[in-house]
């Protein structure tokens, strides 16, 4: 055999044996998708919040504080300013320090309107909290996107543990006494992010979850009936400031 003849023969075995590894070789695997955290079980309530001491629950908290809240849609951080609504600053200050919102459902949450929460999860708890209202503050900052306050039942003095993140402005609220007492700094788009899908409770007309069954069984008829709703995992105070004095 010729040698340029041989040449091309050992080339076209080396194409081939070349590219018959290739074919053989197996394919990159995969990465495996990986399954959002699962939340621990909250802890059992603290003391403070099973028998709350009325010195301690009215006392006067900082002049601003961060909480960080975790939740099964991510993180987020509301800062509140006591001059905006001293009273709901003190109140709110005294449920996160005591750890009331783990695990607690945001229950209410209707698109470009608000994302409402606070009923306790635990029966026990609940009855507690639900003959503990504290009075009203006026107005000094308007409801407007990324504003928390505090929810009423539309007579005086009736805020207890419930907030809302107002979604859009919500000003039309001012004039009915709704007070503002902090707002959303980091993670407003986890909070944009929380299941709408159930829409209004059964009290306004809607499909959603009622307060009268969250109030008489917890969390056993919302993870029941209502799977998909959205939850805080932990919420904790992060920073706090006092004026000097």
């Amino acid at each position: 055999m010729k040698r340029s003849a041989m040449a091309a023969m050992i080339a076209a075995t080396v194409l081939f044996v070349s590219a018959c590894g290739e074919k053989s070789a197996a394919p990159p695997a995969e990465k495996a998708p990986v399954a959002p955290p699962v939340a621990a079980a909250p802890a059992p309530p603290s003391e403070a919040i099973l028998h709350p001491d009325a010195t301690k629950l009215f006392a006067s908290g900082p002049d601003s504080f961060t909480v960080h809240m975790v939740t099964s849609k991510g993180p987020f951080d509301i800062k509140v300013h006591r001059d905006w609504s001293p009273k709901g600053a003190d109140r709110f200050y005294y449920l996160v320090s005591n750890g009331y919102y783990d695990g607690i459902r945001f229950f209410r949450v209707l698109d470009g309107f608000m994302a409402q929460f606070g009923m306790a999860g635990d029966t026990a708890v609940g009855h507690v909290w639900h003959d503990r209202p504290f009075n009203d503050d006026p107005v000094k900052h308007s409801n407007k996107r990324g504003t928390v306050t505090f929810a009423k039942t539309g007579m005086p003095n009736s805020r207890g543990t419930q907030l809302f993140i107002n979604f859009g402005d919500n000003s039309r609220l001012d004039a009915t006494g709704f007070s503002p007492l902090g707002e959303v700094t980091t993670g407003m788009s986890v909070a944009d992010s929380l299941y709408k899908g159930y829409g209004d409770g059964a009290e306004s007309g809607g499909q959603g979850p009622s307060q009268d069954r969250i109030a008489a069984e917890g969390n056993a008829y919302l993870m029941k009936e209502f799977p998909k709703l959205d939850y805080i995992v932990s919420a904790r105070i992060a920073e706090e400031w006092k004026k000097p004095k």
